[in-house]
C-alpha cells in the first residue's frame, strides 16, 4: 500500500476513535443532548395530506463525527434531508446549523442554494450530474461566488480569470483525490453508477463545506467501487468535516458510523452506537414487525378445507347451470 494511502488510513481510524470518545458518555435515548452538536433540530413535521412524512420532537446530529440515519422505507429518511437543505418546507419546528461553537444560524425557510453556502451540503439517491457537461464543468458550476458568473464581469474576462483557473486548480485536485482526473474531459453521462457518486461527492467538495449530507451514496454501487466509497466517506471526517448519510446496509453502518439514529414512521426511535442501535428491541420491531419473533399459526388441514372446496365446487356448478338455463330461453 502506497504511504499516503497508510497515513490517510491511519488519519481515519484516528478520527473515529477521537468521535467515540467524545459520545462515549452520550447516553442512548432518543433526542439526547451531545456535548458539541453542529445540527439541532427542534419540532420538525412535514404532513402530505393525512400522511405524517416526518415528526421528529428533537435531534442533534454531533460536531466532526459520521452518523447514520437508517431506517425501513417509509421511514422520513430522505424527507427529512429534503427538509435541512432546503428543498422541501415543514409545516411546523425550527432547525438551527452550528457552524462553529460559536455562532447558530436558524436555517428554516431559506433556500437551498443558501444552505449550500452556509456550510450544509448534499448529495442525493439519484446522482444529479449534468451529463451532457464534461465531468471537469460538473466540477467547476459548484464553486461557489465566481465573478465571471455575474453578466457586467462576464464581458471583463481579465477580472475572473484568476479565479477560474484557482477553481479549475482546486476542480482537478479534488478529481484526482477521487481518481476521476482522467475523466475530466469527457462527458459526466458516460460515467458508471459507481463513478456519478463520485462525482457527485467530489463535486460537493467544491463548496468547502462544513457538512455533508449523503442520501444512500453506496445504492446502485458496484462491489469493486463500495470500498472506494467508504474510505472516501471516512476521508470526510478526517478533514474535520461532519458526515450525515442515509444507508440501509447495515455491515456499511456499522464500518464507518460512529453515531446511528434510527426512525421509524416519521419519528426518531433510537440512537447510539452502531453495536447498540443494532441490538436495540424497537430498532428490531420496526425493521422486522412487532410480531417477527413469534411462530406462524397453524393452519388445520382436513374436514374443514374439504367441506369449504365441496362449497365453492357447488356455487360454481349452480352458476353455470343458471348461465345455460337463460342461455336456452
Amino acid at each position: 500500500m502506497p504511504s499516503n494511502d497508510i497515513r490517510a488510513v491511519d488519519a481515519a481510524r484516528e478520527a473515529k476513535v477521537a468521535a467515540a470518545r467524545d459520545l462515549s458518555d452520550v447516553s442512548h435515548e432518543p433526542g439526547v443532548v451531545k456535548p458539541d452538536a453542529i445540527l439541532v433540530v427542534d419540532g420538525v413535521r412535514r404532513q402530505f395530506g393525512g400522511l405524517v412524512a416526518v415528526d421528529v420532537d428533537h435531534l442533534e446530529f454531533p460536531r466532526g463525527c459520521i452518523t447514520a440515519l437508517i431506517g425501513p422505507n417509509g421511514a422520513g429518511k430522505t424527507t427529512l434531508f429534503n427538509l435541512l437543505t432546503g428543498f422541501d418546507r415543514p409545516q411546523d419546528g425550527d432547525w438551527e446549523f452550528r457552524p462553529t461553537a460559536d455562532t447558530a444560524k436558524k436555517m428554516r425557510n431559506v433556500p437551498a442554494y443558501r444552505v449550500a453556502r452556509a456550510g450544509m451540503v448534499r448529495t442525493f439517491q439519484l446522482t444529479k450530474a449534468l451529463s451532457k457537461m464534461t465531468v471537469l464543468d460538473n466540477m467547476k458550476l459548484a464553486a461557489t461566488r465566481q465573478q465571471g458568473e455575474r453578466i457586467w464581469p462576464s464581458l471583463l474576462p481579465f477580472l475572473w480569470r484568476a479565479q477560474d483557473q484557482a477553481i479549475e486548480a482546486r476542480a482537478m485536485e479534488l478529481l484526482a483525490r477521487f481518481k476521476l482526473d482522467t475523466k475530466a474531459q469527457e462527458y459526466a453521462g458516460t460515467l458508471s453508477g459507481g463513478q456519478r457518486k463520485l462525482l457527485e461527492m467530489a463535486r460537493a467538495l467544491m463548496t468547502e463545506p462544513t457538512i455533508v449530507m449523503l442520501d444512500e451514496p453506496m445504492a446502485g454501487v458496484n462491489p469493486a467501487l463500495t470500498q472506494s466509497l467508504l474510505e472516501h466517506v471516512k476521508a470526510l471526517r478526517s478533514d474535520g468535516m461532519s458526515v450525515i448519510f442515509v444507508e440501509h446496509d447495515m455491515d456499511v453502518v456499522r464500518d464507518i458510523s460512529d453515531w446511528v439514529v434510527v426512525m421509524a414512521q416519521g419519528g426518531v426511535i433510537a440512537e447510539g452506537p452502531p453495536d447498540v442501535v443494532s441490538a436495540n428491541p424497537h430498532v428490531i420491531d420496526a425493521y422486522l414487525g412487532a410480531r417477527h419473533d413469534e411462530a406462524l399459526p397453524e393452519v388445520e388441514l382436513g374436514a374443514p378445507l374439504a367441506d369449504d372446496a365441496e362449497a365453492v365446487r357447488e356455487e360454481i356448478a349452480a352458476e353455470i347451470h343458471e348461465t345455460e338455463k337463460e342461455a336456452g330461453q
